[in-house]
């Protein structure tokens, strides 16, 4: 497939995708669950007359309409239907589990979900026991597949900043325990990242990991506040870093990389289509681009479908495709010599036609 950058040597299938060794950086757990474990839920909670339909076909049929949500503000509406069934331990337990066991099904070696534990308690459970939950069904996944977990736990842009801190103060605790980074989360409009300034240097302080949504639905100035004011090491979406090229070369020079979630983004109206999406401008930019899911569920995709969809839209050819995968496992948020061992294993199990002077960092 040609692209500005060159002409391929090799041209790429779905199916080629699917056989890669992948990592899921930007994965969200209340909407990444399971048709089948929503209604299942549902039945079991007493809870069905809170969704839009009684089958999986009527869920089918209603989650198209996350196609036409038109802001990002909408399309987190969609989370309604699922954080409600989400305020048990099994309930938590499960869904992580599932997650990761799909994420596998599909080669994801590396998966970092995010989720707010605080979206969580409307029942009783305590942040601690929410967490545990969680961390409980990846542990499992991890002893029964091939894949390696980590957990974000995310402050919320509407709530006060004294609940963010509260979310952090968590986040460190269980830093040695599962958690690897501390995230904001929600729509932009109106609550800038700099409102939580404390919750994040409290996290930056315990030396915890910090990433940020920003420039998803408002412009480069959430996403130099993100950095600058914040201090965060990656940034989700980034879609507005276009308008400002200086802060695009500080990105490339700084080696920031940028958490794009493509059918999200369409799906938000962050961009109009895939063809419109600015991720073939950052990769010819030489800014470090990770392509993630979102929200499986909500966006009905998996990481093979994003790398595919991004190879048939955005215009980067065979080979900027392998290096966007390969960026998944060189920013993941481990350990570095951890980080380097799950990539140079990717290397030599992957039918990537990685050339030999292929860097690892």
């Amino acid at each position: 497939m040609p692209s500005e950058s060159g002409t391929d040597s090799v041209s790429l299938t779905r199916a080629d995708i699917a056989a890669w060794p992948k990592a899921d950086l930007h994965c969200h757990l209340d909407g990444s669950m399971r048709l089948a474990t929503v209604l299942d839920l549902a039945r079991a909670q007493g809870k069905l007359g809170t969704l839009p339909a009684d089958s999986i076909e009527g869920l089918e049929e209603e989650l198209r309409a996350v196609e036409a949500s038109g802001s990002l503000e909408q399309y987190l509406e969609w989370f309604r239907y699922t954080i409600p069934l989400l305020q048990t331990e099994a309930a938590l337990d499960r869904a992580a589990y599932e997650l990761a066991a799909d994420s596998a099904a599909e080669n994801v070696r590396y998966l970092e979900v995010r989720y707010s534990p605080i979206l969580h308690v409307e029942e009783g459970l305590s942040l601690e026991a929410v967490n545990d939950a969680v961390l409980d069904g990846l542990a499992r996944a991890e002893q029964d597949l091939d894949i390696t977990t980590s957990l974000i736990i995310c402050g919320l842009r509407d709530r006060y900043e004294s609940a963010s801190m509260r979310l952090a103060e968590v986040a460190v605790e269980y830093k040695n325990e599962g958690i690897v980074a501390f995230d904001l989360a929600g729509g932009e409009a109106g609550n800038p990242p700099k409102g939580h300034l404390h919750a994040f240097y409290h996290a930056r302080n315990n030396l915890l990991n910090l990433t940020i949504h920003a420039g998803e639905d408002w412009g480069p100035d959430s996403i130099r506040q993100a950095l600058f004011y914040c201090g965060a090491h990656r940034i989700g979406h980034g879609i507005s870093l276009r308008k400002d090229p200086e802060l695009m070369q500080y990105f490339a020079d700084h080696r920031i990389p940028l958490e794009v979630c493509p059918s999200s983004n369409v799906h938000t109206q962050a961009v109009p289509s895939l063809a419109a999406h600015p991720l073939e401008t950052y990769v010819h930019a030489d800014i470090p681009v990770t392509v993630n899911t979102d929200n499986r569920l909500f966006s009905r995709t998996s990481v093979t479908d994003e790398l595919w969809q991004v190879y048939q839209h955005c215009n980067v050819t065979a080979e900027d495709l392998r290096e966007v995968a390969l960026n998944g496992f060189r920013y993941a948020f481990l350990p570095h010599g951890r980080k380097q061992a799950l990539l140079r294993r990717t290397l030599k199990d992957s039918p990537m036609a990685a050339s030999d002077t292929t860097p690892l960092w």
